[in-house]
């Protein structure tokens, strides 16, 4: 038996192994946070991805009951949505992967490859384990601030379990905010859970939080005013235009790199009135994070023989006083929203909206 077992296993991390090669990943998600003046928070993202997601917007009802998954396939967790949610899923699943509850706490799933290591999984602690994708989920289903959250996560195990529509462990880390601004990102690294308090609201992806603010030290000489002119002996050197204030920004795709733009854009902007206003300025950043088909791409090639590149799939915005999910996507770049408030909270089933659809051209001046 133990011998089965062993080759089983082997079976399974050869499978798995080769399957990496070909993994869809998203190297590229940026999320922000905006506080508007009247103290309201928005938190927006980009979801980056180098194969369709599918993904919907979808909004659980209380009381929808979920079961967490294993690594050996016993039930996990169980649970009933206590708080109603509403966000954006993968690949048809009743799963959040970006969203916000009834009591305004919003969550976002991001990519972590290199980074991400599970807690070691016991059969004994079935109970009280769920996969890396579920744990969104359970979090906008059962907590209404980041308090709670921080209170709840020790006394459950996210284990190692591969996600079947890819055929790996799923590596993400999370951005939970609340709306009094309260905000944490939630990492599992050497096996251990890691909250770090998340004062500046910015999440990219690997490495760990805690080295993304490190190596915001390195550029601190970067700032949204124009430097002055400088002189040279007799010669006085002026800057060519706006912007000379963020001369060596990095302003490649990179998750180091985008950690940085964002966090000087998002904290850089002029004062902001209201969460409507945050939304639109939110979605005005983010311009700046969007990635077109192709340029942002791995070598190797899909088995059908087309490039790996990661582009925008969707941006989203959580209006966490409103309670209003917006969202645009790659074909269509008018902003819809959900509003949580005037749905029907209670229920046994998902409700689903597409986000699909194709923006077009409006003429104007066209003779009558």
């Amino acid at each position: 038996m133990k011998t089965v077992r062993k080759s089983l296993a082997r079976l399974a991390a050869t499978t798995i192994a080769a399957a990496i090669a070909f993994v869809p990943a998203a190297q590229a998600c940026t999320g922000i946070t905006l506080t508007a003046q009247d103290g309201t928070v928005v938190r927006a993202r980009t979801m980056e991805f180098n194969v369709n997601l599918k993904s919907e917007v979808i909004l659980v009802p209380r009381g929808y009951e979920r079961t967490g998954t294993t690594p050996d396939g016993k039930p996990g967790l169980k649970w009933k949505a206590k708080y109603a949610n509403v966000g954006t899923n993968p690949e048809g699943l009743p799963y959040v992967v970006d969203g916000l509850n009834e009591k305004g706490l919003s969550m976002g799933l991001f990519y972590f490859d290199q980074s991400a290591k599970y807690q070691p999984y016991s059969p004994d602690d079935a109970a009280k384990t769920m996969a890396s994708w579920q744990l969104g989920s359970y979090i906008l289903d059962n907590f209404a601030t980041v308090d709670e959250v921080k209170a709840a996560l020790p006394d459950i195990v996210v284990a190692p379990v591969v996600f079947e529509a890819f055929g790996i462990i799923l590596p993400v880390h999370f951005i939970v905010t609340d709306p009094t601004g309260a905000s944490i990102v939630i990492e599992y690294v050497g096996g251990e859970l890691t909250i770090h308090d998340n004062g500046i609201g910015i999440i990219t992806n690997n490495p760990p939080f805690d080295w993304h603010m490190t190596n915001l030290q390195n550029y601190v000489n970067l700032g949204v005013t124009n430097v002055p002119p400088q002189k040279l002996g007799d010669v006085t050197i002026q800057g060519l235009g706006q912007g000379t204030g963020l001369l060596g920004m990095p302003g490649d795709f990179t998750s180091p790199s985008r950690f940085v733009r964002a966090a000087i854009f998002a904290h850089g902007i002029g004062p902001v009135d209201d969460s409507a206003d945050a939304v639109f300025q939110a979605f005005h950043i983010l311009n700046n994070f969007d990635i077109p088909k192709g340029v942002a791409r791995a070598d190797e090639k899909s088995s059908d023989g087309k490039i790996s590149a990661d582009y925008t799939q969707w941006t989203s915005a959580n209006d966490l006083a409103s309670k209003r999910f917006y969202f645009r996507t790659y074909e269509n770049s008018d902003i819809r929203f959900v509003d949580l408030t005037k749905q029907k909270l209670d229920g046994a089933d998902i409700q689903t909206w597409s986000m699909g659809g194709y923006e077009t051209a409006q003429e104007v001046g066209a003779p009558n």
